[in-house]
């Protein structure tokens, strides 16, 4: 029997409903998924389930960081922090005591790619909370007072990570990986940056990319088809039909070998490592999935952490994953160590990337890379938020509603001989390229 913890009030019950919902479908990672179209043509994903009333959305553009222009580096940022500061007639405080008072949850993110938004409401305000949405979208304040504050918020976090070895060195690959390309661009500014933006640009960054030929929906939880079609033009409906974006042009990563040292103060250095990848529709990526897991994203089962942690005790975690971007991809990976022992680090990990392209994994490590990602799969199935924003992300890479029953067995499929090529093709150790910020010795 499981024992709930005693609470009340409608946040309470939110969170509790939540937990409990999609148990079936986390044991199973089967999930049906409908598309509904509204009146106007909105289109979203939903899987219904009406065993408790709860309401998870997602919905996304693909308008990230790098639609920054130059020179304002953070518009993207900023503005995502600034939608729940107030839309419409209600200022900052009044739209924030609105989402309290009815434990609606609406939040935003960006990243270089995609703008996010994510909302959590029982299934009773799901009126309000749509037109909440609708508001935040087509009709943000940006008030005077409220800009200044976030973006003083953004400023002093934008500090804060001056002061971390680990932000350091990703900042040096990304700009020395994309130099002059908006993926090179910090996506969370800089003091200069965000204090070049203005109320004009953050318009102009809303009325370019939110428009509803740039709009991905996933919606999970206690609402009908019907329901559905009605909140979307409600949510939605006021977007213009389409975006106006600013190009992002395709790119490879500018990595040639070879380590970068950014001199920082402190007992231990911290590295980060990587190539160019693989996209995320190449015929070969699931292929290269499994290949990386056995490299390093596996956890305490990979290659690089049982050499470097395991046997020599070099490092408290080591790992890498694939990082494929809309206009380019990567294969990152990451380490940090004693200053002392960053060299012996940085040896490792090279010869480790040159086995496996040479002679790839063995017959053991493949069964057991499929059985622990085509196990663990269900595992992502463990709430209705998290699957909303799975309906999202598949959308955005274009694989379609069956990939969720279909996923498991493209892992199946991949062969030894095809992980064994695609190391050989991938794989690139002299170009696997370390940006280390710290006092590493012998470098």
């Amino acid at each position: 029997m499981t024992v709930l913890p005693r609470i009340a009030g409608p946040a309470a019950a939110l969170a509790v409903a939540a937990l409990a919902l999609f148990a079936a479908s986390a044991a199973s990672a089967t999930v049906e998924v409908r598309e509904v179209v509204s009146k106007s043509g909105i289109a979203a994903w939903l899987v219904e389930d009406h065993s408790n009333p709860v309401l998870s959305v997602s919905f996304g553009f693909r308008a990230g960081g790098s639609r920054d222009p130059a020179g304002k580096e953070g518009l993207a940022e900023l503005t995502s922090v600034l939608l729940d500061e107030g839309a419409g007639g209600m200022n900052a405080l009044t739209f924030q005591k609105k989402l309290e008072r009815l434990s609606i949850r609406l939040e935003f993110e960006v990243g270089r790619d995609q703008f996010r938004g994510t909302l959590r409401t029982l299934s009773r305000n799901r009126d309000t909370a749509f037109e909440t949405i609708g508001l935040a979208l087509t009709q943000p304040r940006f008030d005077a007072d409220a800009v200044e504050r976030m973006r003083g918020s953004l400023l002093s976090s934008f500090l804060g990570k001056t002061r971390q070895p680990r932000y350091l060195a990703r900042r040096a690959f990304w700009s020395s990986a994309y130099p002059g390309h908006p993926y090179g661009r910090p996506v969370s500014g800089t003091e200069k940056s965000l204090g070049a933006i203005v109320r004009a640009d953050l318009q102009r960054f809303v009325a370019d990319n939110f428009a509803r030929d740039n709009l991905f929906i996933g919606v999970v939880g206690d609402v009908t088809p019907a329901q559905l079609s009605a909140l979307l033009d409600k949510a939605f409906g006021g977007l213009p039909p389409k975006q106006n974006p600013r190009p992002v042009p395709a790119a490879a990563p500018k990595l040639q070998g070879g380590i970068v040292v950014e001199r920082f103060d402190a007992p231990q250095s911290v590295a980060v490592f990587g190539q160019p990848g693989l996209p995320r529709r190449h015929p070969d990526y699931y292929a290269a999935y499994i290949l990386n897991h056995i490299m390093g994203g596996g956890g305490f089962t990979s290659r690089l952490y049982r050499e470097i942690r395991e046997k020599r005790g070099l490092a408290y975690s080591v790992y890498s994953y694939l990082w494929p971007l809309r206009r380019s991809a990567l294969m990152l990976g990451g380490v940090a160590t004693q200053n002392a022992r960053v060299a012996e680090s940085v040896k490792i990990v090279r010869a480790e990337w040159a086995h496996m392209a040479r002679e790839g994994p063995t017959a053991e490590e493949l069964a057991a890379a499929k059985k622990y990602l085509t196990g663990s799969y269900p595992l992502r199935f463990s709430s209705s938020s998290r699957i909303a924003d799975m309906l999202v992300g598949v959308q955005f890479e274009g694989l379609g509603r069956g990939y969720f029953a279909k996923r498991n067995g493209y892992i199946e499929k991949v062969t030894l001989a095809d992980v064994r090529r695609v190391a050989r093709s991938l794989l690139k150790p002299d170009r696997l390229t370390f940006f280390i910020v710290g006092k590493p010795a012998g470098l």
